[in-house]
């Protein structure tokens, strides 16, 4: 379905024309005309399927831009996603001729000039992290009390940071008859409390694809084989040839780590974790959005925060320790319908979390360096599939054996030997069959 067929507001035509939006997304051609209908909404998708426009486009929609007075409030879980936000919605609200004023609220900024801005003049739109709004409105200084749209962004990275209480204080604050939608790529549990205390009769929409994650990425599994790691991502680095890419760790000292070690290699690194200052954070991310680094070396709390554009391709350091976490760092790249590449690095007692990973239906394809490429590489089961294969020939020869010994006759000893060999023939050769079709298949899907 393309945009045009919605019944929008010139000039928000003009924005996602301007951005190059054409067709919508299947979640927001599903769930676009949910939020124009006024009801409230629990939507569930994977990550980069195009939510932060399922909401802002209904929201500029019903926006009455003459009345001065906060009309929506958007909550995210992290500076960086908050900031991704406000900045699409910026785009959208440059484009209309009637000021709109929309606003960013997060920890690390001016409080105090934000707060004499509010003396002045109330937004249209709220943007930031809970933290930040609740304490303006706590303080009386940010007016909500007359909002007609609420937004949970992001719901389940906000529970998993304990920050779900702060935003129940927020919407304790906004009135009844307002909408109340929620987006996550995750419905847990526990949050089921707090969508029935505040959503009334709402449309649940869980948007199921067949992967986990986007088509458009290419998932390789590369074998460390007790190399050095950081060796083997300076490697892998000098065979891609990136816009930008991410590699993610699961500790703050192993990205302090392999960031120096591939600065000090000449590569242009930027780190994020969360002992990086809220003021030096923002500075990095300017830096980042200019192309001044070429990798970001982050540690998870990145991994659901950051939404750039243009990432390329991810480099999983090591599997997340939280499984979670793995689609949401590769759904970094793959975004809008492009396509990207994401390398997981891993060793043999990594096998039990790969293959939970498998059972979510994420497929891998093994990869290793050869000859300055990155070449198609033998599945990492196969010493263990030939060991069940043997194991099963062997007892099959044990029961032959025990068969022929019975009645023994004249040149007994040839005749097992033959069918034994005969069986490791047939054996063999489906086994190279089997292979045969794997190879092709893999060929197929990589052109």
């Amino acid at each position: 379905m393309k945009f045009t067929e919605f019944t929008l507001k010139p000039y928000i035509q003009e924005a996602l024309k301007e951005i190059g939006f054409v067709t919508a997304t299947e979640v927001q051609e599903r769930l676009i005309p949910i939020v124009l209908s006024g009801r409230d909404l629990v939507g569930e998708s994977k990550t980069g399927s195009g939510k932060t426009h399922t909401f802002l486009i209904p929201i500029f929609q019903q926006l009455q831009e003459e009345v001065e007075q906060v009309q929506a409030v958007i909550t995210a879980p992290s500076r960086e996603l908050a900031t991704q936000i406000y900045q699409a919605a910026r785009q959208i609200a440059m484009c209309s001729s009637t000021e709109i004023r929309v606003v960013n609220y997060v920890g690390g900024t001016d409080k105090q000039r934000q707060i004499d801005k509010l003396q002045t003049s109330q937004p249209h739109i709220v943007i930031g992290t809970p933290g930040r709004i609740y304490d303006l409105v706590k303080s009386g200084d940010l007016a909500i009390h007359k909002a007609t749209t609420f937004v949970v962004d992001e719901a389940d990275m906000t529970l998993d940071m304990g920050f779900l209480e702060t935003v129940d204080r927020i919407a304790s604050s906004l009135p009844k008859n307002l909408q109340f939608l929620v987006f996550s790529a995750t419905i847990p549990q526990k949050l089921q409390p707090f969508l029935k205390k505040y959503l009334t009769n709402p449309v649940i929409e869980q948007i199921k694809t067949q992967t986990v994650i986007s088509d458009t990425i290419d998932n390789w599994l590369i074998s460390t084989k007790g190399r050095d790691k950081n060796a083997l991502i300076l490697d892998i680095t000098k065979l891609m040839q990136p816009y930008l890419a991410m590699i993610f760790v699961n500790t703050k000292t192993r990205a302090d780590e392999l960031h120096s070690y591939l600065s000090a290699n000449g590569l242009r690194v930027a780190k994020i974790h969360g002992d990086i200052p809220p003021r030096e954070r923002k500075r990095i991310m300017n830096q980042v959005k200019n192309l001044e680094f070429e990798y970001i070396v982050a540690t998870d709390l990145a991994a659901r925060g950051i939404d750039i554009e243009g990432v390329s391709h991810v480099i999983n350091d090591a599997i997340p320790q939280d499984l979670s976490f793995f689609v949401h760092r590769v759904g970094r790249t793959g975004r809008n319908g492009l396509a990207g590449t994401a390398i997981t690095l891993y060793q043999p007692s990594d096998d039990a979390d790969i293959r939970e990973l498998e059972k979510l239906n994420i497929r891998f394809v093994p990869k290793m360096m050869k000859d300055g490429e990155f070449q198609d590489t033998y599945d990492r089961d196969r010493r263990v599939n030939r060991e069940k294969s043997r194991e099963k020939l062997d007892l099959e020869m044990i029961g032959l054996v025990k068969k022929k010994k019975k009645k023994i006759k004249p040149g007994y000893k040839k005749k097992i030997q033959w069918a034994v060999d005969e069986k490791r023939r047939k054996t063999k050769r489906i086994e190279n069959r089997a292979k045969g079709r794997a190879e092709r298949k893999a060929k197929r899907q990589t052109f």
